[in-house]
């Protein structure tokens, strides 16, 4: 028997829905996922069965095959736990996925039923908005988040039974609001009006901040290069709506999203320790992931030190400050990432 449902893959801060089929055979019991998964997909087999039967339900003694469609796109993370665990109990009968077709599905399983956080999130819920899907159904944890994006519909749920009854016509999942955004960690952590003196220096990152200048602060150890550097955050204005959404999606993808305030108003600082490598500051990977030049999108980039870091280093930079993204090629895919950013170096003078 045949069952289909959906599911979304996040590449780079891109999400692409994803085709889940699940085909049971008879014949010697075996579990098979294709379709381009990683490691991660795989692992999904062995947690997908104990959180089926720690839920109470069957798990099929037969011939398993998941196919993660479209074949020719890399599948990632161990977010298709939910969908794979729902696919297989409507093969069997168990699940009608009437409720499902406009759904997509996005969550981790823990061994004894429950539903775990995963990453990208936002990202999925702005493909759920771009492809015409109704809704999103993931962890309560990851709820806020997704409701960023108020066009679609987000449904949390704690365990997989949850789901299940959901789908069979039992209790409903109950959809979750966009919660009214706060104050909390909107404001910099270091404020300029917080410096005395230094009249000169705080003239000029009032210019790089009205004009979203680059600026470079050269000075003798201790007077206060660094400070200044992170008051400059605290000048700017906050993030407008689009602004922080795009910031907040890239943010997303690599986990250092708060489930307190999910959506990111306060424009980034980043400060890359100088031994930092090409890959942690422009990004990179086997799997492209952004780096710090995307991670400081929409705020500032703080380079400390900044004759220690390698000549090459810095001549990577060229591309993200002229065009404001940054392009990572490798043999199977290519991936551009955003990183509009100012750009704010210290260093001590030369002898």
């Amino acid at each position: 028997m045949l069952s289909r449902v959906s599911a979304a893959a996040v590449l780079g801060i891109q999400a692409f829905p994803v085709l889940v089929e699940v085909d049971l055979q008879s014949g010697l019991p075996s579990f098979s996922t294709v379709g381009l998964p990683d490691e991660a997909v795989r692992e999904s087999r062995d947690r997908v069965r104990a959180a089926i039967m720690n839920s109470g339900y069957a798990f099929p003694s037969a011939r398993v095959t998941v196919n993660l469609a479209p074949a020719d796109l890399r599948k990632e993370g161990s977010g298709f736990d939910l969908a794979i665990a729902v696919g297989l109990l409507a093969a069997q009968g168990l699940v009608r996925l009437e409720a499902a077709a406009d759904l997509l599905l996005v969550g981790e399983l823990s061994l004894d039923g429950g539903l775990k956080p995963v990453r990208g999130v936002l990202s999925v819920a702005i493909a759920a908005r771009e492809r015409g899907f109704r809704g999103v159904v993931l962890p309560p944890e990851s709820a806020a988040e997704a409701a960023l994006v108020r066009e679609v519909e987000v449904y949390p749920a704690r365990r997989l039974e949850d789901v299940v009854a959901a789908f069979n016509g039992g209790p409903q999942l109950v959809r979750s609001t966009p919660a009214a955004p706060s104050d909390t960690g909107a404001s910099a952590e270091t404020q300029l009006e917080e410096v005395r003196g230094q009249e000169f220096a705080r003239r000029a990152l009032e210019v790089s901040a009205a004009g979203g200048h680059n600026i470079l602060l050269v000075g003798p150890p201790g007077t206060g290069k660094t400070m200044l550097s992170r008051c400059l955050p605290g000048i700017l204005p906050l993030l407008a709506p689009e602004e922080a959404l795009e910031t907040t999606r890239i943010h997303s993808v690599v986990g250092l999203v708060s489930q307190q305030e999910p959506l990111v108003r306060r424009r980034p600082f980043r400060a890359p320790h100088h031994t930092v490598s090409y890959a942690g500051l422009i990004g990179g990977g086997v799997h492209p992931r952004p780096g710090e030049v995307s991670l400081a999108h929409n705020g500032v980039l703080f380079l400390d030190e900044l004759p220690e870091f390698r000549r090459s280093i810095l001549e990577n930079l060229r591309q993200p400050l002229e065009a404001g993204e940054v392009t990572i090629a490798r043999a199977a895919i290519s991936m551009t990432f955003p990183s509009r950013f100012v750009l704010a170096a210290a260093m001590n003078p030369c002898a």
